[in-house]
């Protein structure tokens, strides 16, 4: 047990806090949805437990795939937080569907809702909140890619570079987008229909949020999809292969595969040198070529294989 919990310590820290975040702002909705039957907060309300549920199992998932590889898992546990990514969207995929539905519902039986400055003071204090998490987000993701602002300009760059954040720091970043984007859109659906008397405001509000949560189910499938079955990364490839042939013994690579394995990169060579070399001589170089790939930022494996010089340019 005390492993788990060494385990916990190493997760994935913006997961944890939204998590935290979102399970408050829950409650806080739980509570004026109760007061005032307002149903875009019933489907703000939806999203910020979906949300809280989803960072949660990330958080768990972020911290087991740290763990170290053992004789009867060798490749070690780094997609385990794409498997729990694609399990988590399943539960927003559901309020999701719930959301939309309850819009619906509202949408074509419109009723009445009260405690107008409750419901506003509520999704502005989420809003506020969110927005808090989205920055703390949007600043790991500058961390985990080397990129440095300061201000407004995090969230910029945050959006410039989700494309290379990990798994479980995009998914955090994108689930509070929308919930950021959601909440804006209930507090005016709300002033709609407070000072126009048009209820169906509030209906069109839950169903335009439920659409979103399920833009963020497609989206963080795909991609973690695509990790648990083993997704190669092209611009480390590129790179690596560059470290490769720098080494003047280093004819030519026939092979190179890295490929991410959760928030790790798994990397394999196959390089050509020349035959006349020693076994002594090939050790040194497989020694200085591992040391370079593995001090390139996510790389926890590294497979070196070697074969005689064919004569033939088999690297573009």
């Amino acid at each position: 047990m005390s492993g788990f919990f060494t385990l916990l310590k190493g997760g994935n820290k913006p997961s944890f806090m939204a998590a935290i975040v979102n399970t408050f702002i829950g409650f806080l909705k739980m509570g004026a949805f109760f007061l005032t039957g307002n149903v875009a907060m019933f489907a703000e309300m939806m999203h910020s437990f979906g949300d809280a549920a989803n960072q949660f199992f990330v958080f768990i998932g972020s911290a087991l795939s740290k763990k170290a590889p053992t004789p009867k898992f060798p490749n070690g546990f780094g997609r385990v937080v794409n498997l729990v990514c694609l399990g988590a969207v399943i539960i927003v995929g559901i309020l999701s569907y719930e959301t939309v539905k309850e819009g619906i519902h509202h949408l074509l039986h419109p009723g009445e809702s009260t405690g107008f400055l409750i419901s506003l003071g509520v999704l502005g204090i989420a809003v506020l909140l969110e927005l808090f998490v989205l920055y703390k987000a949007a600043d790991e993701i500058l961390h985990e890619t080397g990129a440095e602002a300061k201000g407004l300009k995090v969230f910029i760059l945050g959006f410039t570079n989700l494309r290379k954040a990990k798994p479980a720091t995009k998914l955090v970043f994108m689930e509070d987008l929308v919930a950021t984007g959601g909440g804006v859109i209930a507090i005016i659906a709300i002033i709609i229909s407070h000072y126009s008397g048009l209820g169906q405001a509030e209906g069109i509000a839950s169903i335009i949020i439920g659409l979103m949560m399920f833009y963020v189910v497609g989206r963080v499938f795909l991609e973690n999809a695509r990790g648990a079955i083993g997704e190669t990364d092209d611009e480390m490839r590129q790179h690596i292969a560059a470290i490769v042939l720098s080494d003047e013994h280093v004819k030519d690579i026939q092979r190179i595969e890295v490929i991410k394995e959760g928030e790790h990169l798994h990397v394999e060579v196959e390089i050509e040198v020349d035959p006349t070399l020693t076994i002594a001589e090939a050790d040194d170089i497989k020694d200085r070529l591992s040391i370079l790939i593995y001090a390139q930022k996510g790389v926890s494996d590294v497979i070196i294989e070697f074969d005689e010089d064919n004569l033939i340019a088999e690297w573009t």
